[in-house]
This record gives structure tokens, C-alpha cells and sequence, in this order.
């Protein structure tokens, strides 16, 4: 795995804060080089700002079209030297120029066991809310790569998390937000480590 790590978040990026912190212990063999976020007031760019990090807030609306946006995001991913990239709540497809420049080298984590749960629209409480309709016992997380299908590509790492007598959405989204952090950076400690082939 390359050391040189990108993000792209919406809003807090909660995965990327734990990814910073185990870097800055020690614990994971990385460098954070941008942060992107599609929104002008998300926390995680806040957090760069704070953590030292170079962050650019990019979109359609400050580039004048999705496909501007997609180059300008590739074109500043590349410029910082990142080498993968990381999404911690990106609420946006990633664009094909990015997709093609750094295929095979963007994760996503996702609050459930894909290949089920996934897809357009299903984000936060709605997850947890199709899973509990479904009447699933085990819920889970799950680091996949990104292609040009929400939730679609190739799995890379899986954890499990049962569904608890009486869980509601809430409760269960509290507790499997709660594990995605953790799991994430063992993912990529171990994808660094080289004891995970990348699909």
C-alpha cells in the first residue's frame, strides 16, 4: 500500500479522524497529504485545518459542473502526491476521471455486509432501517473498493455486529458507528502491513 493517503468526506469524516490519530501515534505507516469535501462547512475540513493538513472544499458549484469537479478533484488528489483514497462519509459518486486515475486504490467503508443493504440512497439510518425490516440477525461493516456503482465494488474486509433483541435504527447505527472507525484503520494497517491482497 502506498503511504500517501487522501480523503474525501461530506460532513464530520469520523473514519478519517481515527485514520489521522493512528498515524499520528504511530500505529499506522501513512502520511494524511488532502482532505476534499464536496461541502464548504463540513467539520472534516475544519479538522485538516486544525490537523495541519491541506484540505480544498470542491464541488459542482465551485467548479461549475460535475465533471469539472471530478478534475479538479483528481487534479488536487494528484498534486498532494496521494497515492490512495480514503472516503469517510462522501455522499457523492466519486467522478470517472478520479475513478480511472486511482482505480483499485479508493475504499469506502459501508455500515452493513454488502452485497445486501447496499446501493443508491442507502446511507445512515436507512441501512439500519432496511436490516431491521429484513429481520437480520447479524449486521456488520464493510471496506470495499469503489467503482462507478454505489456499494458496488470489490470487497476488501468485512466485520461482523449482531442485531440485539430490541434494536431500533438508532441503536444499532450507534453501535456499528461506533466500531467503523476502529475497524478502518486495522483494514489499512493491514493492507500497509501487505497481509491483505487488494482484490
Amino acid at each position: 500500500m502506498g503511504t500517501s493517503l487522501g480523503f474525501l468526506a461530506s460532513h464530520a469524516g469520523t473514519s478519517m479522524r481515527a485514520i489521522v490519530q493512528a498515524i499520528s501515534d504511530g500505529i499506522l505507516p501513512a502520511e494524511a497529504r488532502m482532505v476534499v469535501s464536496n461541502n464548504r462547512g463540513a467539520a472534516a475540513l475544519q479538522f485538516a485545518d486544525a490537523a495541519g493538513i491541506p484540505r480544498r472544499h470542491i464541488s459542482a458549484g465551485t467548479e461549475g459542473s460535475e465533471q469539472a469537479a471530478d478534475l479538479a478533484i483528481c487534479r488536487t488528489l494528484q498534486h498532494a502526491g496521494a497515492e490512495w483514497l480514503v472516503l469517510s462519509g462522501y455522499l457523492r459518486k466519486v467522478g470517472p476521471v478520479t475513478l480511472g486515475r486511482y482505480q483499485g486504490r479508493i475504499l469506502n467503508i459501508h455500515p452493513a455486509l454488502l452485497p445486501k443493504f447496499g446501493g443508491r440512497g442507502m446511507y445512515g439510518r436507512r441501512v439500519h432501517e432496511a436490516v431491521l425490516a429484513a429481520g437480520e440477525t447479524v449486521s456488520g461493516i464493510t471496506v470495499h473498493l469503489v467503482d462507478g456503482e454505489y456499494d458496488h465494488g470489490a470487497i476488501v474486509a468485512q466485520r461482523q455486529v449482531p442485531v440485539q433483541p430490541g434494536d431500533t435504527a438508532d441503536t444499532l447505527q450507534q453501535r456499528i458507528a461506533a466500531a467503523e472507525p476502529a475497524f478502518f484503520v486495522e483494514v489499512l494497517q493491514t493492507i500497509a502491513a501487505e497481509k491483505l491482497p487488494v482484490p
